[in-house]
């Protein structure tokens, strides 16, 4: 029994310390970090993704009525594929203004997140599940986050701190069902709104994601204030549930 006790002392410390770290990550990202470009892309082999996204926006915005649709299908594609959204989401103000725009990043984004969680629960799930059969910590964690997903997912989706792409694959993988990942999508929205607005301040889709691009200060603080306040309760929240489950690990 005391061993026990032990044992559940020291995971305490180390969520503990797990939460501390996560606070001065967020720190140290709304301090510096531009919410115009949440998403930094990296060039490799000469390809540019910001670039070549915004000769799409400009295709896109020569096609008429039929541009909702090609931008939708870009932005599924683009989240599956590990591309930065970002650029899109700004160009959508440019492109369809801040009331349309937020329609069609939502929608792009909530089904291209929704297939992002299907190819990581289909094919990677299965490979997941027999590395972790052997950890009962591990699974019981697993389990207690299934259960309570739909906060889980919510909460991170308010949160810019959490890489969207990579997070649509990650929850895949866990026990978060379907139905509670989906609802929980709507948390994207007043990001979404804020971000579809810096966008449309710039007019042109030339300056979407460089430094002259025009900016709201306003619009910025909500971003940061929303997007840590999220941060804060997923950590607090992922932490007690994870704690809980280990404690009835240990104790069981």
């Amino acid at each position: 029994m005391k061993n026990k006790l032990i044992s559940t002392q020291k995971l305490q410390k180390i969520f503990k310390l797990g939460v501390l770290t996560l606070f001065a990550f967020s720190i140290a990202f709304w301090s510096n970090a531009d919410p115009a470009l949440a998403q930094e892309s990296v060039n490799t082999q000469g390809f540019n993704p910001q670039e070549w996204l915004r000769n799409a926006l400009q295709w896109i915005d020569s096609l008429g009525t039929f541009g909702a649709i090609a931008f939708i299908a870009l932005y599924i594609i683009a989240t599956v594929a590990f591309l930065p959204g970002s650029i899109l989401t700004l160009g959508a103000g440019v492109v369809f203004g801040v009331v349309w725009g937020s329609l069609y990043v939502f929608i792009g984004a909530t089904l291209g997140a929704i297939a992002a969680f299907l190819v990581g629960r289909y094919l990677a799930r299965g490979w997941v599940a027999k590395k972790i059969a052997d950890n009962k910590k591990f699974a019981a964690i697993d389990r207690a986050v299934g259960r309570e997903g739909l906060k889980i997912v919510l909460l991170t989706r308010l949160s810019p701190i959490f890489p969207f792409n990579l997070l649509n694959y990650a929850f895949g993988i866990t026990d978060v069902s379907l139905k509670d990942y989906f609802i929980g999508s709507v948390g994207m929205i007043p990001g979404t709104i804020m971000y579809v607005y810096i966008g449309s301040l710039a007019g042109n889709l030339a300056m979407i994601g460089t430094q002259t691009q025009p900016t709201n200060p306003t619009v910025q603080w909500a971003i940061r204030i929303i997007g840590f306040i999220a941060t804060v309760a997923v950590t607090l929240y992922i932490t007690r549930i994870a704690r809980k489950a280990l404690e009835q690990e240990v104790n069981g």
